[in-house]
């Protein structure tokens, strides 16, 4: 979840706010061309099969399967910080996973959506992703030193922050402290996409982090303005977009968040056509196909 003064922004381009504009499309996605699964999933020949192989597993919901996946990725290449991050990010989604996070029934439940889960969360799930998040964060940075231009480790520091950012935000509930770690997570994802403009991931704690401000009540949108934060649910939704079509390895989470806030933003549409895909990419994982009814019985007015 990203945010800065100005609102959230991405180099060469219009200003942009916080972290779940989730919808990181820029039209309806039924203008998106079909891609095939090898194409939307695994381009091994620009990305580790390693990392692909475990993406592809988490988003299976085989948490162990993509654990194992990481290790060997970061066997095979210990001094890429990405590797540690991609662990963080397997007990994070699990946890986000086991408390119905990415379902349309937190989503459009305000008092949820904008206040974190209701009951406790899963205490050794949580630790571990603490434990790996800021071992990513120190990794990311010590490559940072010597190059800081380096797009792994900028990319490993994009994720980190911006799942710290997440964490406190949806788990721990700390506003506060989610708010500088989406101020860290914008600082981080503009130097990546300065380096490299292609590395679309960036865009996906971007866009959710302006969706998610956007969606504040106008009393608290008020009173962030006047500390100069800013979220627009429109551009938020449009960087996500972006991610959706153009990103790789949160390619998927770019679009499970899109579907969710058309959802909330009554473009039941587009959310079926995301998740008709979602479920035909990753036919194993219940969640898609779950939410594919429910967006289909939206789109019909049921």
């Amino acid at each position: 979840m990203l945010i800065q003064r100005s609102g959230i922004s991405r180099p060469g381009s219009s200003r942009v706010a916080l972290t779940l504009s989730i919808a990181v499309l820029a039209g309806s996605c039924a203008a998106l061309p079909a891609i095939a699964r090898d194409q939307r999933v695994t381009m091994r020949s620009a990305y580790p099969a390693q990392l692909d192989d475990g993406f592809r597993e988490l988003y299976e919901l085989r948490f162990d399967a993509a654990r194992a996946d990481f290790s060997a990725f970061e066997a095979a290449n210990p001094g890429d910080p990405v590797g540690k991050s991609a662990q963080a990010a397997s007990y994070l989604y699990e946890e986000f996973y086991r408390k119905g996070v990415f379902t349309s029934a937190y989503f459009l439940d305000d008092k949820k959506f904008l206040g974190g889960i209701p009951d406790a969360p899963d205490k050794p799930l949580c630790a571990k992703f603490l434990q790996l998040d800021a071992q990513a964060k120190s990794g990311a940075q010590q490559v940072l030193k010597s190059s800081p231009r380096d797009a792994k480790g900028l990319l490993a520091l994009t994720l980190a922050d911006g799942m710290m950012a997440d964490y406190n935000e949806v788990i721990a509930k700390k506003q506060f402290a989610s708010l500088r770690n989406m101020r860290q997570a914008q600082a981080d994802a503009a130097r990546l996409l300065a380096v490299d403009p292609g590395a679309a991931d960036a865009d996906v704690a971007i866009g959710a982090a302006n969706y998610v401000l956007g969606s504040l009540p106008a009393y608290k949108r008020v009173f962030l303005w006047f500390g100069g934060i800013h979220g627009d649910k429109v551009q938020g939704m449009n960087e996500l977009r972006r991610a959706a079509a153009r990103g790789h390895y949160l390619k998927p989470l770019a679009e499970v968040l899109l579907a969710l806030a058309s959802l909330r933003e009554h473009h039941p549409a587009e959310a079926r056509n995301l998740f008709l895909q979602l479920s035909r990419d990753f036919p194993q994982n219940p969640v898609f196909s779950s939410e594919l009814v429910t967006a289909e019985k939206m789109a019909a007015g049921n």
